[in-house]
């Protein structure tokens, strides 16, 4: 039986759209005589819908649409889409309204429905807010064959695998008691920094575990705050890797399963990602591109400044969106070195992209005598230095609204975390590109971009420069944080590894900087919920997963090191 991967990218809310997707690759697949088609989890609504879930307006036009599908499909080919399906015993049960399901669609009709087990709710999926978890194992019959189906969570329950449970029950191994030939999987799973490898072992280690040969479909493209990396793959009995699609785009993709051999043949193959850096730039750019274009702007603008964050941003939208699409805006005030108008011009003439020069000096001073009486007697300091920074916002905002163009705000994850940032100044902007990318991350991107490239993208002394926000005379970001070498490390024991203060001090961290740190990243927190959305890359980003209170007076967040 000859089976393929429609490794699509669906727009949120868009099903006429998203099903016309599935139409025209289930005509590819009928004219490669597949007889078997996979789309992603949700690919009729696009994934998560979130709370478009509730109006039932949206459900019903997706039942119409999924039923218009099915009447519009070839003849002989058998195809599973992702889909949402009423709960009809939820006034009775008191269960929720909705199943995450999938419907074999065949002959014209909706043949059988399957519904999801295992409802993921942590990190960004909330799944448990609006659906009912199916109970019964998932399988179907065609061509005497026996194919086992799960959506997404449901392959990330063996319990050998990760040395714990989180569900009750292990779908993989409940098909494997039923006996199935072949299971299939319909996700639509997030990107983060090495997931790819995670998916492969965890999968390699239940096939070889209940010898259950697994095709893999995953959903690719930017959905708000999250991008999808597709690299929909299979497996044979063996653990060996048959197939695996392109990542970051969408592709089609076969595999044929011997039925002598009741097993999967080897197919195409596309690589990975050579490193993560590399691996971190595609998502990005996907992320960039797709919040761009499904948000319906044709251009985007930013503030140059001459640093190292700009700059890469700035990169990523040209390669995004097209460098006749990007615009790069320098205001420089009295404290701006030269280096800075330079290098920025330099890194502007490297991409070709446009340049406005909009000199803040005479609007602070204008501020300044505003602020005259009020602040008499009092020293130059942090007030002053963030009406620079709202100054600029307000020029960005302005050039936004008067042309319509998307602001795209360059703050790094680190600075993000310790809100080193001015809230209604670099921070406006209504994609956050880097803050999920820590700044000695963005340095290695950068170099990674240049060794990949004929000629410099960034110029060298954007990357050799000692970081400054340029807000006062000599200013450097060292003055008020640790070296970013040492306060990365400390942010990732905290927010990714979730170590007490006094690990992070054991393992060689002097004790007042990780207390200022901890102080830091808690009061921050009111910034950050005000931020732009920012394209996550890690398993734990400022995002719709992350759920701190911004009023909280935990100790361990006040005074760390002290006795």
């Amino acid at each position: 039986m000859k089976i393929a991967i429609a490794q699509i990218n669906p727009i949120i809310g868009d099903l006429l759209g998203n099903a016309q997707k599935i139409r025209e690759m289930s005509q590819q697949a009928a004219s490669e005589n597949v007889r078997l088609l996979l789309t992603p989890e949700l690919s009729i609504c696009g994934y998560p819908p979130r709370d478009l879930l509730v109006n039932p307006s949206f459900i019903e036009a997706i039942d119409n649409t999924l039923q218009k599908l099915a009447e519009d499909l070839p003849a002989n080919l058998a195809v599973l889409v992702g889909t949402v399906v009423k709960n009809s015993q939820a006034h009775i049960s008191g269960g929720k309204n909705l199943f995450n399901s999938t419907a074999l669609l065949e002959n014209g009709k909706i043949q059988q429905f399957f519904h999801k087990r295992l409802l993921p709710t942590y990190d960004v999926f909330d799944e448990k807010r609006y659906f009912e978890p199916g109970l019964e194992a998932n399988y179907f019959i065609l061509d005497h064959l026996k194919i086992g189906v799960t959506i997404c969570e449901d392959l990330w329950n063996d319990e050998e695998f990760w040395g714990k449970r989180s569900y009750a029950v292990n779908p993989i191994a409940d098909l494997a008691n039923l006996g199935v030939n072949l299971i299939v999987n319909l996700s639509a799973s997030p990107y983060t920094v090495g997931k790819q490898h995670l998916r492969e072992a965890m999968l390699k280690h239940s096939v070889v575990n209940f010898q259950q040969p697994i095709i893999y479909t995953n959903q690719v493209g930017g959905n708000d705050d999250l991008v999808f990396d597709g690299r929909s793959f299979a497996l044979n009995k063996q653990g060996e890797i048959v197939c695996r699609a392109k990542g970051f785009v969408s592709d089609f993709l076969t595999v044929e399963f011997n039925s002598n051999k009741q097993d999967l043949d080897f197919g195409d193959i596309s690589p990975v990602d050579e490193s993560e850096d590399e691996e971190i730039w595609n998502a990005l750019v996907l992320g960039v591109k797709d919040y761009v274009g499904k948000c319906r702007f044709s251009k985007v603008l930013l503030g140059l400044s001459g640093g190292v964050d700009s700059a890469l941003v700035a990169a990523i939208a040209t390669v995004a969106l097209g460098k006749e699409n990007v615009i790069g805006v320098l205001m420089p005030s009295p404290y701006s070195s030269e280096h800075s108008i330079s290098d920025a011009l330099t890194l502007a003439a490297n991409l070709d992209i446009q340049t406005q020069l909009l000199p803040i000096g005479e609007l602070m001073a204008s501020f300044d005598n505003s602020l005259d009486e009020l602040f008499a007697g009092t020293e130059f300091g942090i007030a002053e230095e963030n009406l620079q920074s709202r100054i600029r916002g307000n020029l960005l905002m302005a050039i936004s609204n008067k042309f319509g163009y998307l602001l795209l705000s360059t703050g790094n994850k680190s600075e993000v975390a310790v809100g080193y940032c001015t809230l209604y100044g670099d921070m406006n902007g209504g994609l956050s590109v880097i803050a999920d990318v820590p700044k000695t991350r963005v340095y290695s991107i950068c170099k990674w971009l240049n060794s990949h490239q004929q000629k410099e993208v960034i110029p060298e002394n954007i990357l050799t420069k000692a970081p400054s926000a340029e807000l006062k005379p000599g200013q450097v970001d060292q003055d008020s944080l640790p070296p970013y070498e040492i306060l990365d490390d400390i942010l990732d024991r905290l927010i990714h590894q979730h170590q007490s203060a006094t690990e992070i001090i054991s393992a060689g961290h002097e004790p007042a900087i990780v207390d200022r740190v901890l102080q830091l990243l808690s009061r921050a927190e009111f910034k950050r919920r005000q931020a732009a959305p920012g394209l996550k890359i890690t398993d734990r980003a400022f995002g719709t997963g992350w759920r701190m209170p911004i009023a909280s007076s935990w100790s361990a967040l006040r005074n760390t090191s002290s006795p």
